[in-house]
Protein backbone atom coordinates (compact mmCIF):
# COMPACT_ATOMS: atom_id res chain seq x y z
CA UNK A 1 0.00 0.00 0.00
CA UNK A 2 2.76 2.46 0.98
CA UNK A 3 5.75 3.04 -1.28
CA UNK A 4 9.26 2.35 -0.03
CA UNK A 5 10.00 5.99 0.76
CA UNK A 6 6.85 6.46 2.84
CA UNK A 7 7.46 3.17 4.65
CA UNK A 8 10.92 4.34 5.62
CA UNK A 9 9.56 7.67 6.88
CA UNK A 10 6.83 5.89 8.85
CA UNK A 11 9.34 3.52 10.46
CA UNK A 12 11.44 6.53 11.46
CA UNK A 13 8.48 8.26 13.12
CA UNK A 14 7.32 5.12 14.91
CA UNK A 15 10.70 4.63 16.56
CA UNK A 16 9.39 7.16 19.09
CA UNK A 17 6.76 4.69 20.34
CA UNK A 18 7.61 3.51 23.85
CA UNK A 19 4.65 1.26 24.70
CA UNK A 20 2.74 -1.53 22.88
CA UNK A 21 -0.10 -0.49 20.56
CA UNK A 22 -3.00 -2.66 19.39
CA UNK A 23 -4.65 -1.88 16.04
CA UNK A 24 -8.02 -3.62 15.69
CA UNK A 25 -9.64 -3.56 12.24
CA UNK A 26 -13.24 -4.28 11.22
CA UNK A 27 -13.26 -5.37 7.57
CA UNK A 28 -15.52 -6.83 4.91
CA UNK A 29 -15.04 -8.09 1.35
CA UNK A 30 -15.02 -4.69 -0.38
CA UNK A 31 -12.00 -3.21 -2.22
CA UNK A 32 -11.85 -0.46 0.40
CA UNK A 33 -11.33 -3.08 3.12
CA UNK A 34 -8.59 -4.73 1.09
CA UNK A 35 -6.82 -1.39 0.76
CA UNK A 36 -7.18 -0.69 4.47
CA UNK A 37 -5.86 -4.15 5.38
CA UNK A 38 -2.80 -3.55 3.19
CA UNK A 39 -2.18 -0.16 4.82
CA UNK A 40 -2.45 -1.53 8.35
CA UNK A 41 -0.09 -4.40 7.58
CA UNK A 42 2.47 -1.83 6.39
CA UNK A 43 1.92 0.10 9.62
CA UNK A 44 2.37 -3.01 11.78
CA UNK A 45 5.57 -3.91 9.94
CA UNK A 46 6.98 -0.45 10.67
CA UNK A 47 7.25 -1.07 14.44
CA UNK A 48 7.68 -4.21 16.57
CA UNK A 49 5.48 -2.59 19.23
CA UNK A 50 2.40 -2.50 16.97
CA UNK A 51 0.11 -5.57 16.91
CA UNK A 52 -2.60 -5.87 14.24
CA UNK A 53 -5.76 -7.94 14.51
CA UNK A 54 -8.55 -8.11 11.94
CA UNK A 55 -12.19 -9.09 12.34
CA UNK A 56 -14.98 -9.52 9.80
CA UNK A 57 -18.06 -7.38 10.25
CA UNK A 58 -19.22 -6.54 13.77
CA UNK A 59 -20.99 -3.49 15.19
CA UNK A 60 -18.36 -1.02 13.97
CA UNK A 61 -18.40 0.65 10.56
CA UNK A 62 -16.57 -1.34 7.90
CA UNK A 63 -13.94 -0.75 6.89
CA UNK A 64 -12.61 0.90 10.05
CA UNK A 65 -10.02 0.37 12.78
CA UNK A 66 -9.14 1.61 16.25
CA UNK A 67 -5.77 2.41 17.81
CA UNK A 68 -5.66 1.22 21.44
CA UNK A 69 -3.49 0.51 24.39
CA UNK A 70 -3.42 -3.26 25.15
CA UNK A 71 -6.62 -4.40 26.84
CA UNK A 72 -8.52 -1.18 26.04
CA UNK A 73 -10.95 -0.25 23.26
CA UNK A 74 -11.41 3.49 23.74
CA UNK A 75 -8.65 4.72 21.43
CA UNK A 76 -9.15 6.81 18.29
CA UNK A 77 -11.07 5.11 15.46
CA UNK A 78 -10.73 5.70 11.73
CA UNK A 79 -13.64 4.76 9.45
CA UNK A 80 -12.16 4.65 5.98
CA UNK A 81 -8.64 4.90 4.66
CA UNK A 82 -6.73 7.71 6.46
CA UNK A 83 -4.56 8.82 3.59
CA UNK A 84 -4.13 12.28 2.07
CA UNK A 85 -4.16 14.94 4.76
CA UNK A 86 -5.36 12.39 7.34
CA UNK A 87 -2.23 10.22 7.18
CA UNK A 88 -0.63 12.57 9.70
CA UNK A 89 -3.64 12.04 11.98
CA UNK A 90 -2.99 8.28 11.89
CA UNK A 91 0.72 8.68 12.67
CA UNK A 92 0.00 11.01 15.60
CA UNK A 93 -2.62 8.63 17.00
CA UNK A 94 -0.10 5.77 16.90
CA UNK A 95 2.57 7.89 18.58
CA UNK A 96 0.30 9.22 21.33
CA UNK A 97 -1.28 5.85 22.16
CA UNK A 98 2.27 4.48 22.18
CA UNK A 99 3.33 6.91 24.89
CA UNK A 100 4.91 9.73 22.88
CA UNK A 101 3.90 13.02 24.59
CA UNK A 102 1.81 15.45 22.54
CA UNK A 103 3.05 19.00 21.97
CA UNK A 104 0.27 20.49 24.06
CA UNK A 105 0.47 22.58 27.22
CA UNK A 106 0.12 20.41 30.32
CA UNK A 107 -2.60 22.67 31.71
CA UNK A 108 -4.72 21.96 28.62
CA UNK A 109 -4.14 18.21 28.96
CA UNK A 110 -5.24 18.36 32.59
CA UNK A 111 -8.47 20.04 31.52
CA UNK A 112 -9.08 17.19 29.05
CA UNK A 113 -8.42 14.53 31.68
CA UNK A 114 -10.75 16.28 34.14
CA UNK A 115 -13.82 16.01 31.86
CA UNK A 116 -16.12 13.69 33.79
CA UNK A 117 -18.81 12.68 31.30
CA UNK A 118 -19.06 10.35 28.31
CA UNK A 119 -18.34 12.17 25.05
CA UNK A 120 -18.52 10.36 21.72
CA UNK A 121 -17.38 12.44 18.75
CA UNK A 122 -17.91 11.57 15.07
CA UNK A 123 -15.91 13.68 12.60
CA UNK A 124 -16.93 13.60 8.93
CA UNK A 125 -14.03 14.55 6.66
CA UNK A 126 -12.85 14.49 3.09
CA UNK A 127 -9.29 13.32 2.53
CA UNK A 128 -8.50 16.43 0.47
CA UNK A 129 -9.64 18.78 3.25
CA UNK A 130 -6.76 20.69 4.82
CA UNK A 131 -8.96 21.92 7.70
CA UNK A 132 -10.11 18.46 8.78
CA UNK A 133 -6.88 17.07 10.30
CA UNK A 134 -6.80 19.78 12.98
CA UNK A 135 -10.20 18.67 14.25
CA UNK A 136 -9.47 14.94 13.93
CA UNK A 137 -6.15 15.28 15.74
CA UNK A 138 -7.60 17.40 18.54
CA UNK A 139 -10.41 14.93 19.22
CA UNK A 140 -8.08 11.93 18.88
CA UNK A 141 -5.80 13.47 21.48
CA UNK A 142 -8.75 13.92 23.82
CA UNK A 143 -9.66 10.24 23.35
CA UNK A 144 -6.10 9.19 24.16
CA UNK A 145 -6.00 11.35 27.29
CA UNK A 146 -9.45 10.49 28.68
CA UNK A 147 -11.07 7.01 28.49
CA UNK A 148 -14.54 8.58 28.69
CA UNK A 149 -13.99 10.28 25.35
CA UNK A 150 -14.31 8.50 21.99
CA UNK A 151 -13.44 9.91 18.57
CA UNK A 152 -14.13 8.47 15.12
CA UNK A 153 -12.91 9.95 11.84
CA UNK A 154 -15.35 9.13 9.01
CA UNK A 155 -14.42 9.52 5.35
CA UNK A 156 -17.54 11.12 3.88
CA UNK A 157 -16.71 9.92 0.37
CA UNK A 158 -16.76 6.29 1.56
CA UNK A 159 -19.80 6.49 3.84
CA UNK A 160 -22.10 8.36 1.48
CA UNK A 161 -25.29 6.97 3.00
CA UNK A 162 -24.46 8.57 6.35
CA UNK A 163 -23.53 11.83 4.67
CA UNK A 164 -26.87 11.90 2.89
CA UNK A 165 -28.88 10.86 5.96
CA UNK A 166 -27.26 13.49 8.16
CA UNK A 167 -27.36 16.08 5.35
CA UNK A 168 -23.66 16.82 5.59
CA UNK A 169 -22.59 19.29 2.91
CA UNK A 170 -19.39 20.72 4.43
CA UNK A 171 -16.38 19.28 6.18
CA UNK A 172 -15.26 18.87 8.81
CA UNK A 173 -18.63 18.28 10.45
CA UNK A 174 -18.64 17.00 14.03
CA UNK A 175 -21.38 15.18 15.91
CA UNK A 176 -21.26 14.76 19.70
CA UNK A 177 -23.31 11.93 21.20
CA UNK A 178 -25.38 11.81 18.01
CA UNK A 179 -26.12 15.56 17.89
CA UNK A 180 -24.58 18.16 15.59
CA UNK A 181 -21.69 19.79 17.46
CA UNK A 182 -19.93 22.03 14.94
CA UNK A 183 -18.51 22.58 11.47
CA UNK A 184 -15.23 23.92 10.16
CA UNK A 185 -11.80 24.15 11.70
CA UNK A 186 -11.77 23.87 15.49
CA UNK A 187 -8.67 23.92 17.65
CA UNK A 188 -8.37 21.85 20.81
CA UNK A 189 -8.94 24.92 22.97
CA UNK A 190 -12.13 25.75 21.04
CA UNK A 191 -13.52 22.27 21.55
CA UNK A 192 -12.67 22.37 25.23
CA UNK A 193 -14.36 25.74 25.59
CA UNK A 194 -17.60 24.19 24.25
CA UNK A 195 -17.59 21.09 26.44
CA UNK A 196 -15.88 22.44 29.58
CA UNK A 197 -18.48 24.54 31.40
CA UNK A 198 -16.95 27.65 32.92
CA UNK A 199 -13.72 27.50 30.88
CA UNK A 200 -14.36 30.83 29.13
CA UNK A 201 -14.98 32.64 32.39
CA UNK A 202 -11.85 31.20 34.00
CA UNK A 203 -9.74 32.17 30.99
CA UNK A 204 -11.15 35.72 31.03
CA UNK A 205 -10.25 36.12 34.70
CA UNK A 206 -6.70 34.89 34.07
CA UNK A 207 -6.26 37.24 31.10
CA UNK A 208 -7.58 40.30 32.94
CA UNK A 209 -5.10 39.67 35.76
CA UNK A 210 -2.07 39.97 33.44
CA UNK A 211 0.35 42.86 33.85
CA UNK A 212 0.43 45.49 31.07
CA UNK A 213 2.43 44.58 27.98
CA UNK A 214 4.98 46.77 26.27
CA UNK A 215 3.58 45.57 22.94
CA UNK A 216 0.22 43.83 22.57
CA UNK A 217 -0.51 42.32 19.16
CA UNK A 218 -4.15 41.72 18.26
CA UNK A 219 -4.30 38.98 15.64
CA UNK A 220 -2.16 35.91 14.99
CA UNK A 221 -1.67 35.64 11.24
CA UNK A 222 1.61 36.21 9.39
CA UNK A 223 1.62 39.93 10.25
CA UNK A 224 0.98 39.24 13.94
CA UNK A 225 3.56 36.47 14.11
CA UNK A 226 6.24 38.62 12.47
CA UNK A 227 5.41 41.51 14.79
CA UNK A 228 5.72 39.23 17.81
CA UNK A 229 9.11 37.88 16.77
CA UNK A 230 10.53 41.35 16.10
CA UNK A 231 9.11 42.81 19.32
CA UNK A 232 10.25 39.91 21.50
CA UNK A 233 13.77 40.11 20.08
CA UNK A 234 13.96 43.64 21.47
CA UNK A 235 13.58 42.19 24.98
CA UNK A 236 10.28 43.90 25.71
CA UNK A 237 7.15 42.33 27.22
CA UNK A 238 5.15 41.02 24.26
CA UNK A 239 1.72 39.40 24.02
CA UNK A 240 -0.60 38.16 21.26
CA UNK A 241 -4.38 38.00 21.60
CA UNK A 242 -5.67 36.01 18.65
CA UNK A 243 -9.03 34.58 17.62
CA UNK A 244 -7.15 31.71 15.96
CA UNK A 245 -3.41 31.62 15.54
CA UNK A 246 -2.51 31.40 11.86
CA UNK A 247 -5.43 33.46 10.57
CA UNK A 248 -6.33 33.11 6.89
CA UNK A 249 -3.25 30.96 6.31
CA UNK A 250 -5.14 28.12 8.00
CA UNK A 251 -7.64 28.24 5.12
CA UNK A 252 -4.98 28.29 2.40
CA UNK A 253 -4.13 25.07 0.62
CA UNK A 254 -0.89 25.70 -1.28
CA UNK A 255 1.70 28.45 -0.78
CA UNK A 256 4.25 28.76 -3.57
CA UNK A 257 5.23 32.44 -3.46
CA UNK A 258 6.77 32.96 -0.02
CA UNK A 259 10.38 33.69 -0.91
CA UNK A 260 12.86 31.02 0.37
CA UNK A 261 10.08 28.41 0.72
CA UNK A 262 9.53 26.86 -2.69
CA UNK A 263 6.27 25.11 -1.75
CA UNK A 264 4.31 24.44 1.42
CA UNK A 265 0.74 24.15 2.73
CA UNK A 266 -1.18 26.69 4.78
CA UNK A 267 -1.46 24.49 7.86
CA UNK A 268 2.25 23.68 7.87
CA UNK A 269 3.10 27.34 7.41
CA UNK A 270 0.81 28.35 10.29
CA UNK A 271 2.39 25.73 12.55
CA UNK A 272 5.85 27.04 11.63
CA UNK A 273 4.74 30.59 12.46
CA UNK A 274 3.54 29.54 15.90
CA UNK A 275 6.65 27.46 16.58
CA UNK A 276 8.84 30.45 15.71
CA UNK A 277 6.86 32.80 17.96
CA UNK A 278 6.93 30.33 20.87
CA UNK A 279 10.72 30.19 20.56
CA UNK A 280 10.66 33.64 22.17
CA UNK A 281 9.10 34.87 25.40
CA UNK A 282 5.71 35.75 23.92
CA UNK A 283 2.44 35.35 25.83
CA UNK A 284 0.03 33.79 23.30
CA UNK A 285 -3.66 34.11 24.25
CA UNK A 286 -5.67 32.12 21.71
CA UNK A 287 -9.44 32.11 21.07
CA UNK A 288 -9.66 35.78 22.03
CA UNK A 289 -11.71 38.04 19.77
CA UNK A 290 -11.21 41.80 20.14
CA UNK A 291 -14.25 43.91 21.00
CA UNK A 292 -13.01 47.48 21.53
CA UNK A 293 -9.88 49.61 21.76
CA UNK A 294 -9.57 52.49 24.24
CA UNK A 295 -6.76 55.02 24.61
CA UNK A 296 -6.01 55.96 28.22
CA UNK A 297 -3.61 58.49 29.69
CA UNK A 298 -0.65 56.13 29.91
CA UNK A 299 -1.92 52.80 28.58
CA UNK A 300 -4.03 51.45 25.73
CA UNK A 301 -6.76 48.97 26.63
CA UNK A 302 -8.13 46.22 24.41
CA UNK A 303 -11.47 44.75 25.48
CA UNK A 304 -12.19 41.16 24.42
CA UNK A 305 -15.48 39.43 23.62
CA UNK A 306 -14.82 37.02 26.49
CA UNK A 307 -15.19 39.90 28.97
CA UNK A 308 -11.46 40.16 29.62
CA UNK A 309 -9.40 43.30 29.09
CA UNK A 310 -5.69 43.73 28.34
CA UNK A 311 -3.51 46.80 28.79
CA UNK A 312 -0.38 47.78 26.91
CA UNK A 313 1.97 50.69 26.24
CA UNK A 314 1.59 50.07 22.50
CA UNK A 315 -0.72 47.97 20.33
CA UNK A 316 -0.29 46.43 16.88
CA UNK A 317 -3.54 45.48 15.13
CA UNK A 318 -3.17 42.52 12.72
CA UNK A 319 -6.73 41.18 12.61
CA UNK A 320 -6.61 40.38 8.88
CA UNK A 321 -9.64 39.79 6.70
CA UNK A 322 -12.30 37.17 5.97
CA UNK A 323 -14.20 35.85 2.96
CA UNK A 324 -16.64 38.37 1.52
CA UNK A 325 -20.22 37.10 1.42
CA UNK A 326 -22.71 37.59 -1.38
CA UNK A 327 -25.25 39.17 0.94
CA UNK A 328 -28.22 37.75 -0.94
CA UNK A 329 -31.31 35.87 0.29
CA UNK A 330 -30.62 32.20 0.98
CA UNK A 331 -26.87 32.52 1.52
CA UNK A 332 -26.96 32.37 5.32
CA UNK A 333 -29.86 29.91 5.39
CA UNK A 334 -27.99 27.41 3.21
CA UNK A 335 -24.47 27.97 4.51
CA UNK A 336 -22.87 24.52 4.85
CA UNK A 337 -26.00 23.13 3.19
CA UNK A 338 -24.78 23.79 -0.31
CA UNK A 339 -23.22 27.24 0.14
CA UNK A 340 -19.47 26.86 0.66
CA UNK A 341 -16.35 29.02 0.67
CA UNK A 342 -13.56 26.43 0.45
CA UNK A 343 -13.53 24.35 -2.75
CA UNK A 344 -10.55 22.30 -1.56
CA UNK A 345 -12.36 21.25 1.62
CA UNK A 346 -15.92 20.78 0.46
CA UNK A 347 -15.47 20.00 -3.23
CA UNK A 348 -15.36 16.20 -2.77
CA UNK A 349 -18.82 16.28 -1.19
CA UNK A 350 -20.24 17.48 -4.52
CA UNK A 351 -18.76 14.71 -6.64
CA UNK A 352 -20.92 14.12 -9.70
CA UNK A 353 -23.16 17.11 -8.90
CA UNK A 354 -23.69 20.54 -10.46
CA UNK A 355 -22.20 23.60 -8.79
CA UNK A 356 -21.65 27.30 -9.37
CA UNK A 357 -18.63 29.42 -8.51
CA UNK A 358 -19.35 33.11 -7.95
CA UNK A 359 -16.35 35.30 -8.73
CA UNK A 360 -14.07 35.72 -11.74
CA UNK A 361 -10.81 36.65 -10.05
CA UNK A 362 -7.90 34.28 -9.41
CA UNK A 363 -9.68 32.59 -6.50
CA UNK A 364 -12.87 32.01 -8.46
CA UNK A 365 -11.20 30.68 -11.59
CA UNK A 366 -8.86 28.45 -9.56
CA UNK A 367 -11.90 27.09 -7.71
CA UNK A 368 -13.71 26.37 -10.99
CA UNK A 369 -10.66 24.54 -12.35
CA UNK A 370 -10.30 22.43 -9.20
CA UNK A 371 -14.00 21.60 -9.01
CA UNK A 372 -14.24 20.68 -12.69
CA UNK A 373 -12.21 17.55 -11.97
CA UNK A 374 -14.68 16.43 -9.30
CA UNK A 375 -18.18 17.58 -10.14
CA UNK A 376 -20.45 17.01 -13.12
CA UNK A 377 -20.65 20.65 -14.16
CA UNK A 378 -19.44 24.09 -13.05
CA UNK A 379 -21.09 27.42 -13.86
CA UNK A 380 -18.76 30.35 -13.20
CA UNK A 381 -20.75 33.54 -12.55
CA UNK A 382 -18.94 36.90 -12.77
CA UNK A 383 -20.40 40.36 -12.12
CA UNK A 384 -18.00 42.13 -14.51
CA UNK A 385 -18.06 41.95 -18.30
CA UNK A 386 -14.79 40.00 -18.29
CA UNK A 387 -12.86 37.63 -16.04
CA UNK A 388 -10.18 39.25 -13.87
CA UNK A 389 -8.02 36.16 -13.27
CA UNK A 390 -4.48 35.79 -14.57
CA UNK A 391 -4.26 34.89 -18.26
CA UNK A 392 -2.72 31.49 -17.58
CA UNK A 393 -5.70 30.55 -15.40
CA UNK A 394 -8.21 31.75 -17.97
CA UNK A 395 -6.43 29.73 -20.64
CA UNK A 396 -6.67 26.58 -18.52
CA UNK A 397 -10.33 27.25 -17.73
CA UNK A 398 -11.16 27.52 -21.43
CA UNK A 399 -9.96 23.95 -22.03
CA UNK A 400 -12.44 22.40 -19.59
CA UNK A 401 -15.52 20.94 -21.30
CA UNK A 402 -17.74 20.89 -18.20
CA UNK A 403 -17.40 24.59 -17.30
CA UNK A 404 -19.68 27.39 -18.48
CA UNK A 405 -18.81 31.05 -17.87
CA UNK A 406 -21.57 33.62 -17.36
CA UNK A 407 -20.38 37.25 -17.49
CA UNK A 408 -22.10 40.51 -16.59
CA UNK A 409 -24.32 38.65 -14.13
CA UNK A 410 -25.43 39.78 -10.66
CA UNK A 411 -26.20 36.93 -8.26
CA UNK A 412 -29.48 37.76 -6.52
CA UNK A 413 -30.54 34.64 -4.59
CA UNK A 414 -29.40 31.23 -3.43
CA UNK A 415 -32.44 29.00 -3.85
CA UNK A 416 -33.23 25.83 -1.93
CA UNK A 417 -35.91 23.42 -0.79
CA UNK A 418 -35.64 24.28 2.90
CA UNK A 419 -33.00 21.62 3.51
CA UNK A 420 -30.34 22.24 0.87
CA UNK A 421 -29.41 24.35 -2.15
CA UNK A 422 -31.09 23.59 -5.48
CA UNK A 423 -30.36 26.67 -7.55
CA UNK A 424 -28.68 30.04 -8.05
CA UNK A 425 -30.65 33.02 -9.35
CA UNK A 426 -28.88 35.86 -11.17
CA UNK A 427 -29.78 38.95 -13.19
CA UNK A 428 -28.35 39.52 -16.65
CA UNK A 429 -27.03 43.08 -16.20
CA UNK A 430 -27.26 43.82 -19.91
CA UNK A 431 -30.88 42.79 -20.48
CA UNK A 432 -32.22 42.94 -16.91
CA UNK A 433 -33.59 39.42 -17.34
CA UNK A 434 -33.62 37.11 -14.30
CA UNK A 435 -32.34 33.57 -14.82
CA UNK A 436 -31.88 30.50 -12.65
CA UNK A 437 -29.25 27.75 -12.73
CA UNK A 438 -30.30 24.37 -11.34
CA UNK A 439 -27.52 23.00 -9.12
CA UNK A 440 -26.61 21.53 -5.75
CA UNK A 441 -23.77 23.77 -4.58
CA UNK A 442 -22.60 27.40 -4.67
CA UNK A 443 -18.96 28.29 -3.96
CA UNK A 444 -18.49 31.99 -3.13
CA UNK A 445 -15.13 33.47 -4.18
CA UNK A 446 -15.55 37.26 -4.31
CA UNK A 447 -12.71 38.63 -2.23
CA UNK A 448 -12.09 39.70 1.35
CA UNK A 449 -13.50 42.01 4.05
CA UNK A 450 -11.16 43.51 6.69
CA UNK A 451 -11.87 42.47 10.29
CA UNK A 452 -12.09 46.02 11.59
CA UNK A 453 -15.73 46.50 12.65
CA UNK A 454 -14.63 46.65 16.28
CA UNK A 455 -12.50 49.73 15.49
CA UNK A 456 -15.18 51.92 13.88
CA UNK A 457 -15.25 55.33 15.54
CA UNK A 458 -11.86 54.70 17.15
CA UNK A 459 -9.25 54.59 14.38
CA UNK A 460 -9.29 56.23 10.97
CA UNK A 461 -10.60 53.71 8.44
CA UNK A 462 -10.79 53.92 4.66
CA UNK A 463 -14.12 53.76 2.83
CA UNK A 464 -13.46 50.00 2.45
CA UNK A 465 -13.05 49.60 6.21
CA UNK A 466 -9.26 49.22 6.08
CA UNK A 467 -7.08 50.77 8.80
CA UNK A 468 -5.24 53.82 7.45
CA UNK A 469 -1.51 53.52 8.20
CA UNK A 470 1.60 55.48 7.30
CA UNK A 471 4.94 54.15 6.07
CA UNK A 472 5.82 52.99 9.62
CA UNK A 473 2.52 51.22 10.29
CA UNK A 474 1.34 54.05 12.59
CA UNK A 475 -2.43 54.57 12.77
CA UNK A 476 -4.35 57.73 13.64
CA UNK A 477 -3.82 57.03 17.38
CA UNK A 478 -0.27 57.45 18.75
CA UNK A 479 1.07 54.14 20.01
CA UNK A 480 -1.39 52.08 17.95
CA UNK A 481 0.09 50.45 14.86
CA UNK A 482 -1.40 48.07 12.29
CA UNK A 483 -0.20 45.64 9.63
CA UNK A 484 -1.44 43.05 7.17
CA UNK A 485 -4.71 42.57 5.29
CA UNK A 486 -6.67 44.77 7.72
CA UNK A 487 -4.79 47.87 6.52
CA UNK A 488 -4.72 50.11 3.46
CA UNK A 489 -1.44 48.55 2.27
CA UNK A 490 -2.09 47.23 -1.27
CA UNK A 491 -1.56 43.67 -2.48
CA UNK A 492 -2.86 41.30 0.18
CA UNK A 493 -0.08 38.70 0.24
CA UNK A 494 1.45 36.62 3.04
CA UNK A 495 4.95 37.94 2.44
CA UNK A 496 3.75 41.54 2.45
CA UNK A 497 1.79 41.02 5.66
CA UNK A 498 4.83 39.48 7.36
CA UNK A 499 7.07 42.33 6.26
CA UNK A 500 4.56 44.93 7.44
CA UNK A 501 4.24 43.11 10.77
CA UNK A 502 7.98 43.38 11.30
CA UNK A 503 7.87 47.06 10.31
CA UNK A 504 5.01 47.79 12.72
CA UNK A 505 6.92 46.11 15.57
CA UNK A 506 9.97 48.24 14.88
CA UNK A 507 7.73 51.30 14.71
CA UNK A 508 6.16 50.39 18.05
CA UNK A 509 9.58 49.89 19.64
CA UNK A 510 10.74 53.25 18.31
CA UNK A 511 7.59 54.83 19.77
CA UNK A 512 8.25 53.25 23.17
CA UNK A 513 11.83 54.45 23.49
CA UNK A 514 10.85 57.98 22.46
CA UNK A 515 7.74 58.39 24.61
Amino acid sequence: MLDANLKAQLAGYLQRIANPVEVVASLDDTPASAELSALLKDVAEASPLIRLSETRGGPARTPSFSVNRPGENTGPRFAGLPMGHEFTSLVLALLQVGGYPPKVDEAVLQRVRALDRDLEFEIYVSLSCHNCPDVVQALNLMAVQNPRIKATMIDGALFQDEVKERQIMAVPTVFLNGTHFGQGRMALEEILAKVDTGATERAAQDISAKEPFDVLIVGGGPAGAAAAVYAARKGIRTGIASERFGGQVLDTLGIENFVSIKETEGLKFAMALEEHVRHYDVDIMNLQRAKALKRGTDLIEVELESGAALKARSVIVTTGARWRMLGVPGEQEYRNKGVAYCPHCDGPLFKGKRVAVVGGGNSGVEAAIDLAGLVAHVTLVEFDTKLRADAVLQKKLATLPNVDVVLNAQSTEVAGDGQKVNGLVYKDRASGETRRVELEGVFVQIGLVPNTEWLKGTLELSRHGEIVVDARGQTSIPGVFAAGDATTVPFKQIIIAAGDGAKAALGAFDHLIRS
